[in-house]
């Protein structure tokens, strides 16, 4: 209700009405332009940076002229990628130069072979359009020249149906916009692989690509890696790295067993026998580690630095978390790695992503486990909750 009737306060000073009608909003700087070309289902008037709230009518204009420019240029250069992919012109493009349209690559490797005459053509071809032809009138709609008709041909007819009019030049505004992100896609795709549809085996500039054939790279997200780790790391910081997450993962797998397998089975008898301590005595979770004697500390320090120091140390020659002593899970000196290649693999890749889940539901069992008493969670057990 709070929140409701500071809504409609908001909406009564605004409108006039608790119930905001928008029609009756007189004084709002973005009315001048809720009814111009481009304001379209589902965003209507989109401009989140707010550059119209002055309303400014010379400024909305000035930009609206700048966007359907571009726009009819990115659909121009768009059509420029995809056309001579299927078909390209006979004979020579210069033939002074024994250039033949044959011989031009598409995408930005064609600026390579324009030769100076082509760039001095362009750029008269461009200011007779900007200056003469297609000179900007104040007195017209941004975009509307007295020279170009219907799809811009130079003296052509407009469209007289005023509804059919409005339809055509929402869609090209529309359609501009699509064609500005594609074009940017292109160009970025183009510089990067070589290619305007973006083969990832071209671009082989990629810091990443000596790492997108690993162990862990899986779908959907491919070689994942969004705060750039990997961007500068040498394969010695990546497998330091790889040891790191295996260590981890499976430590969290072990970990997450730990807590699930007590609430159902704990052993039978006594945990330290000279202290009459029973393994049914020793609760699940977090409080478990104030039963621990000091001298299973001890042997846990032992046990560990046994393992890292010597039997599962891990050897320059061997894949990350490889161990010649661990065979199939991890059994000390049981079987060896599994001979089938694209089965080792599968499971390798298993490995991997139940670490990951396994890490990150280690990580929840703790919290829940320190806030409530419980790996579980149960809410009435979070007395010291600020907000109970």
């Amino acid at each position: 209700a709070m929140m409701a009737i500071i809504g409609m306060f908001f909406q009564d000073g605004l409108t006039g009405s608790a119930y905001g009608d928008w029609a009756l909003f007189t004084a709002s700087p973005l009315r001048a332009f809720e009814k111009e070309l481009g304001v379209q289902a589902p965003f209507g008037l989109f401009d989140p940076l707010g550059m119209s709230k002055d309303g400014d009518i010379g400024a909305f204009k000035r930009r609206r002229a700048t966007e359907v420019k571009h726009g009819r240029l990115s659909m121009i250069a768009c059509m420029g990628y995809i056309v001579p992919e299927y078909f390209k012109f006979p004979g020579f493009l210069a033939p002074k130069e024994g250039l033949a349209f044959a011989d031009v690559p598409n995408g930005l490797a064609a600026l390579s072979k324009v030769p100076a005459a082509g760039w001095a053509q362009w750029f008269c071809f461009v200011g007779a359009l900007e200056t003469n032809l297609l000179a900007a009138d104040k007195s017209r709609a941004p975009g509307d020249f007295e020279n170009a008709g219907r799809l811009g041909l130079p003296f052509a007819g407009g469209i007289e149906d005023a509804d059919k009019r409005a339809r055509s030049l929402n869609s090209e505004i529309a359609n501009g916009r699509l064609a500005m992100m594609a074009i940017t896609g292109m160009l970025f795709q183009d510089g990067l692989t070589g290619s305007a549809w973006g083969d990832w085996s071209l671009y082989v500039d990629s810091p990443l690509r000596a790492f997108e054939n690993e162990l862990g790279v899986q779908a959907p997200l491919g070689f994942w890696d969004p705060a750039g780790y990997c961007k500068e790391d040498t394969a010695v910081d990546f497998r330091r790295r790889r040891e790191s997450e295996l260590k981890h993962g499976r430590i969290a797998m072990i970990a997450t067993m730990g807590y699930i397998t007590p609430e159902y089975f704990k052993f039978p008898g006594f945990l330290a026998p000279h202290l009459g301590l029973k393994f049914t005595d020793v609760p699940n979770g977090l409080a478990a580690l104030s039963k621990v004697p000091q001298a299973g500390w001890a042997q846990y320090v032992f046990f560990v630095g046994l393992l890292e120091v010597g039997f599962l140390k891990q050897e320059p020659d061997r894949a990350p978390g490889d161990f010649a002593n661990g065979g199939t899970l991890g059994v000390p000196n049981a079987s060896g790695p599994i001979e089938n290649e694209e089965a080792r693999k599968r499971k390798l890749n298993s490995e991997l992503a139940n670490g990951r889940l396994a890490m990150m539901a280690i990580i929840g069992m703790f919290f829940q486990d320190g806030l409530t008493g419980s790996a579980w969670g149960d809410w009435a057990l979070f007395t010291g909750s600020p907000l109970r």
